[in-house]
C-alpha cells in the first residue's frame, strides 16, 4: 500500500496537479490538508474519474482535510476526543471545532489527516490553542495505543512544528521570537511521539524539506523547513518499506508552499507486480 500526505494549500487551485501526480506516482491513499472548501465544493470528479474514493472535512474557506483513497475508507471520524476549538476573542471549553482532523480506517490500518493549527505568533492565543491541540491529540493517541497496542496507526499531515534545528533552514524564524521552533513546540511534538508513534520518514530520507514559504525566493535558495510528518505506531512503521519527500512539485505552475511525502506499507506482499517509483 503507497500512503501519502499532501498541504495542498486550496484542492481546488490545485486539483490538476494533485491528480496527476497521484495517478503518476501510483498512490493508493492521499491525506490532504488546507483544502480550503466545504464537501460540495470539493472537485470531487476529477478525483473520482481517476479511481479514487473520497471522505471530506471542510468547513469554510480555511483549513479543511480529506482523504482520497482507491481503497475503501471505513470508521470516517472528524474529530478527536478532547480536541479544542477556537473563536477568536474567546477563550475556555466548547468552543466551535475547526476542520483539522479526519481519520478513517483502510483495512487494518487506521489513518488520520491533521492540519495543526499553525500558532501565529509566541503571544497570540492561537498558539495556546496550538499547544492546547497537541496536547488533546498526544492525549487520544497514548489513550488509543494502550487500547490497541498493536494497531497500525498513523498520523499524517502538516504539524506545524520544525522538531529539530536541522528541519529548520528559513533565516526569518529566529529563537525566542518565531512559532514553530519554540521549546514548547517542540516539547509538544516530542510528547507527542513519546506517545507512541515515531517519525517514518527521516530513517529513510535523511535529508529534506517540506515546506518552503513563497517569498523572498525560499525554495531556489532551499531555505525551507520540514513540517510535514507521518508519524506511525511501532506496527505502522515496521512495516514501512521505502519513503520519499517528492521535493520536485514544489517546482513548476502554481505549486502548493508544500510537497507531499509517501511511503511504502508493506501489507501487499502478493502484489509483486506494483511499479517501483522511489
Amino acid at each position: 500500500m503507497r500512503i501519502a500526505t499532501w498541504n495542498v494549500n486550496s484542492i481546488r487551485t490545485r486539483v490538476g496537479r494533485v491528480v496527476d501526480w497521484l495517478v503518476r506516482e501510483d498512490i493508493d491513499v492521499l491525506a490532504m490538508q488546507e483544502i480550503k472548501c466545504k464537501p460540495e465544493q470539493f472537485p470531487a470528479a476529477a478525483f473520482e474519474d481517476a479511481g479514487y474514493e473520497l471522505a471530506v472535512h471542510g468547513l469554510n474557506q480555511w483549513n479543511g482535510v480529506a482523504f482520497a483513497s482507491r481503497l475503501p475508507l471505513d470508521d470516517v471520524t472528524t474529530s478527536f476526543p478532547g480536541m479544542p476549538g477556537f473563536l477568536k476573542g474567546e477563550e475556555g471549553p466548547g468552543l466551535p471545532l475547526e476542520a483539522r482532523a479526519l481519520g478513517v480506517t483502510v483495512g487494518d490500518v487506521r489513518l488520520w489527516s491533521l492540519y495543526v493549527p499553525n500558532g501565529r505568533a509566541l503571544d497570540d492565543p492561537h498558539y495556546r490553542y496550538k499547544l492546547d491541540w497537541y496536547a488533546a491529540l498526544t492525549a487520544h493517541t497514548r489513550e488509543e495505543l494502550a487500547r490497541h497496542p498493536g494497531l497500525a496507526l498513523a498520523l499524517m499531515g502538516d504539524f506545524n512544528v520544525a522538531p529539530t534545528d536541522a528541519d529548520m533552514g528559513d533565516p526569518s524564524f529566529v529563537p525566542g521570537v518565531s512559532t514553530h521552533i519554540s521549546p514548547p513546540e517542540r516539547a509538544a511534538f516530542e510528547a507527542l511521539e513519546a506517545a507512541g508513534v515515531q517519525d517514518v520518514v527521516r530513517p529513510l530520507v535523511p535529508q529534506g524539506y517540506t515546506f518552503w514559504d513563497y517569498k523572498q525566493l525560499r525554495f531556489p535558495r532551499n531555505e525551507g523547513m520540514r513540517i510535514d510528518f507521518i508519524l506511525g505506531s511501532s506496527a505502522f512503521a515496521e512495516a514501512v518499506t521505502d519513503a520519499a519527500i517528492h521535493r520536485e512539485e514544489r517546482k513548476g505552475d502554481a505549486p502548493s508552499d508544500h510537497v507531499p511525502i509517501a511511503i511504502d506499507l508493506g501489507l501487499d506482499a502478493d502484489d509483486d507486480d506494483r511499479p517501483m517509483i522511489f
